[in-house]
């Protein structure tokens, strides 16, 4: 039995997709699973057991070649992905390129959601589609092919690994910087609207670290407008983190906020990673976190989108306003705009 998951979204949407990937080696357990994804998603499923093979579309590659060759890369990636005669292939989302790749792997078996547009809209192109318009987490969302399979659903568990060398890396890093207790900070998103205000923020890592006495550490991507963001942020502050921002992989990322006492920050990939090993805090103003909040292993994951809201782990700050402000070229959502500091102080001074 060999079978291919495609999920051409980002980061934190494949992470989530882990628990199908369970339970499909569950189900079929000789069977074996490969993964198709973009570009920069791959840390989300590189070294875990139950996939055999990471397939990777370069996107901005393929997007910069002539027209003439971006159209042979398709054919090219199409036709490999055929001749690796996968007996199920389950596409997660409802793009174009996932359909085309559904359609002429010659599947016995396809599953997926319906195209929204393009030729492939007016095409039967899977045997059972899964529903994307009922309000669900994006975990509930994926795991709904399992029943489409006429399976149970054996384990909701959303699973990240890394290698022994990335523990020792960061074990070294906090040792670095004589660190035994932290909260990690992840302020900002490649999405800047989902960003809160950074005078708020450096408020937060002020008072964890004046008032409550526990370090922070500060993580951001290694892109120069999440970069230049944190370094405002950090001149706001009148205590001094540990700033990390740009120097880690995602999974050094996710080793890291496992050793965290708690995870504080907005909806990004790196809370999803934050929220299979430790506490989170996360500020919902411009998504919505019935779909996105941060998902507990063990416990409830029905988010409203709108109040506090505590999950027995986690703590969501949601506000469903997610009309665009713009000041001047600034894009931002009253959602985000919504969330006051206050209430979030006195939640962190009774989880710390």
């Amino acid at each position: 039995m060999k079978v291919l998951v495609i999920k051409f979204r980002n980061i934190g949407d494949v992470l989530l997709s882990t628990p199908l990937i369970l339970n499909l080696k569950n189900i079929y357990p000789d069977s074996i699973i490969d993964f198709v994804l973009n570009k920069g998603c791959e840390d989300m499923v590189s070294n875990n057991p139950n996939v055999k093979n990471i397939i990777i579309y370069d996107r901005p590659r393929i997007k910069k070649l002539p027209i003439f060759s971006q159209l042979k890369e398709e054919i090219r990636f199409t036709r490999n992905i055929r001749h690796n005669n996968y007996d199920i292939v389950i596409n997660l989302t409802e793009g174009e390129r996932g359909a085309q790749l559904a359609f002429f792997s010659g599947a016995k078996i396809k599953l997926g959601f319906s195209v929204r547009k393009g030729i492939f809209s007016k095409i039967k192109i899977f045997d059972k589609l899964g529903d994307d318009k009922k309000w669900q987490h994006t975990v509930e969302k994926d795991l709904q092919f399992i029943n489409l399979l006429g399976k149970e659903i054996i384990n909701k568990e959303v699973k990240i690994y890394w290698p022994t060398e990335i523990e020792q890396e960061v074990d070294k890093i906090l040792s670095d910087n004589s660190i035994e207790q932290f909260v990690h900070i992840h302020p900002v998103s490649r999405w800047m609207f989902k960003c809160w205000e950074d005078d708020r923020m450096a408020k937060i890592i002020d008072y964890l670290q004046k008032d409550k006495g526990i370090k922070v550490i500060i993580t951001g991507a290694p892109i120069k407008k999440e970069l230049d963001r944190i370094d405002k942020i950090l001149r706001l502050c009148k205590t001094r983190p540990v700033n990390l921002s740009g120097m880690l992989t995602l999974k050094h990322l996710a080793c890291l906020s496992s050793k965290a006492k708690l995870f504080f920050g907005v909806d990004t990939a790196p809370m999803h990673m934050a929220a299979i090993n430790t506490p989170v805090m996360a500020l919902f103003g411009a998504s919505e976190a019935s779909k996105w909040g941060p998902w507990h292993n063990n416990g409830k994951n029905h988010y409203l989108n709108d109040g506090l809201q505590i999950n027995g782990c986690h703590t969501v700050f949601a506000e469903s306003d997610h009309t665009a402000v713009y000041f001047g070229a600034i894009k931002k959502y009253q959602g985000m705009l919504n969330i006051n500091i206050e209430p979030i102080l006195k939640e962190l001074n009774e989880l710390l």
